[in-house]
């Protein structure tokens, strides 16, 4: 017997079957579940992050899913605040919670805190966004590797603001990005136990390729339009959106757009492996034997 006032995080790359095994924990231990996935939030986002459908959403109460709007971003300060508040008033009923999500960063400030990196000139943001438009993502990437390896492993590399982001803290401050992570540790009024799914690399990578195949029947392209009002915004970055831009423009045909939104989901994918590694004590667990194994520990 566990503790009471347990968070069991569900960690686990894209695809993999996290929602499922969340809800049916949720059910079983009578409670509620909590997302960290940043993209669920918005309700202008259904096809491309594939949240809980209505139906699963009506058998256990979830949190942070599809309820605010992209005009009004939540980022990764407020939802630490917000959820962790959620965590504890639920664990005020409740000895158990789930946290289900692939975000790492806003997982890890629910488990951790936030992080404290040191500032950043303006000069130097302005000179890597120079380079960024004169010489495009690729140079940035190379600087990025032969600075902080680490960082190069687990960031979006096609994000330009967050490649900038984290080479700029490097060069501002003479350490790497990835050295300032994880050094804070906020007392909780909860016990964290981590649970990773994970499998074969070649059935992650059949699971990532068929629910994109789904996500384009179901009509991702006209959601991505829908959403090219905000692309300048992080919100358009996301992958399954940004790649349409290479096919509007004439660049990609919808059928290589579609290739490209499978790499690039199987690299996130990748990357999302390469950050939960990095928790120590977690228990790695194949999706099919999850249930069993992970309830028998909380009943």
């Amino acid at each position: 017997m566990m503790n009471n006032r347990n968070l069991i995080y569900i960690a686990g790359p894209t695809a993999i079957g996290k929602t499922n095994i969340a809800i049916k924990l949720a059910k079983n231990l009578s409670t509620e579940i909590i997302s960290c996935d940043s993209r669920q939030f918005y309700n202008e986002m259904t096809i491309g992050t594939s949240p809980p459908s209505k139906k699963q959403m009506s058998i256990v109460k979830h949190h942070f899913i599809q309820d605010r709007s992209i005009k009004n971003p939540l980022n990764v300060g407020a939802y630490q605040k917000e959820s962790v508040s959620k965590i504890d008033n639920i664990l005020d009923v409740n000895k158990n919670v789930i946290l289900v999500g692939g975000s790492g960063l806003y997982a890890d400030s629910i488990l951790f805190g936030l992080d404290n990196f040191p500032n950043t000139t303006n000069l130097t943001v302005n000179k890597l966004n120079d380079i960024y438009n004169n010489d495009g993502i690729d140079s940035l990437q190379k600087q990025l590797k032969k600075m902080d390896y680490e960082s190069y492993k687990t960031i979006d590399l096609n994000n330009h603001r967050r490649v900038i982001r984290v080479l700029s803290v490097c060069i501002d401050s003479g350490h790497k990005y990835s050295s300032f992570l994880r050094k804070r540790k906020e007392r909780r009024r909860f016990n964290s136990h981590i649970y990773i799914l994970s499998e074969e690399r070649i059935n992650i990578y059949d699971k990532i390729n068929e629910r994109v195949d789904k996500m384009v029947e179901n009509g991702l392209e006209k959601e991505a339009k829908s959403l090219y009002k905000f692309k300048d915004s992080k919100i358009f970055e996301t992958v399954g959106y940004k790649e349409w831009i290479l096919n509007w423009n004439g660049t990609l045909s919808k059928k290589n757009t579609v290739e490209e939104i499978k790499k690039n989901t199987r690299r996130y994918a990748k990357r999302q492996i390469t950050w939960f590694k990095k928790y120590k004590k977690a228990v790695w667990l194949n999706p099919n034997e999850a249930l069993d194994k992970i309830l028998k520990n909380y009943k």
